[in-house]
């Protein structure tokens, strides 16, 4: 397993190890030791599984308090995966990071608690997982425009098909300083 760093702290790339054959493929997708021991000790408390159709975005969301870690990856298909930081203080606030994420790649991003998340389906559909290291809290999410300009974020369709929750989001100007998580050194 190779885990990358990427220039947003904490946030990484992993690229789990994938034995294939002419019959097909077998990897891990999460093993406590062997992520462990790779700097990723974590406790997940949930599992969640989407499907989309090509076009749909979803994002950027984020929860805070109750801030979710999460250990994204797709099953089928091809998503661009999009992590911003907005801990408040961070030097790097405000900023994103975006890669693409496929069944034929098999890379899995983790994106710490304190940044927004969010994706755009590239293919005709896919079914895009991830792990959270606290439970959802409806009262605790935060939608941030996937389109806020002082972002920036160069998504690779120029329509996105959005949820109405999308579609509200907020930019991050508007968001209460209070309502965002904070940096720790």
């Amino acid at each position: 397993m190779l885990v990358s760093e990427t220039e947003l702290p904490g946030l990484l790339i992993i690229e789990p190890k994938v034995f294939g054959d002419e019959r097909g493929f077998f990897l891990e997708t999460w093993s406590r030791t062997r992520y462990g021991t790779s700097g990723l000790d974590l406790d997940f408390v949930q599992d969640n599984l989407s499907k989309s159709k090509h076009g749909t975005l979803r994002g950027l969301h984020l929860q805070h308090p109750q801030g979710q870690g999460k250990l994204v990856y797709v099953v089928t298909g091809e998503v661009f995966d999009v992590a911003v930081d907005v801990r408040v203080g961070s030097p790097t606030f405000g900023r994103w990071f975006g890669t693409m994420l496929s069944e034929t790649n098999k890379k899995q991003m983790f994106v710490p608690a304190g940044y927004a998340h969010g994706f755009c389906v590239t293919s005709s559909e896919a079914i895009f997982a991830y792990k959270c290291t606290t439970a959802y809290r409806p009262e605790a999410e935060l939608t941030i425009a996937y389109d806020d300009p002082s972002i920036g974020v160069e998504w690779p369709i120029s329509e996105p098909t959005l949820s109405k929750k999308d579609v509200a989001g907020l930019r991050l100007s508007e968001i209460d300083r209070e309502r965002l998580p904070r940096f720790r050194s």
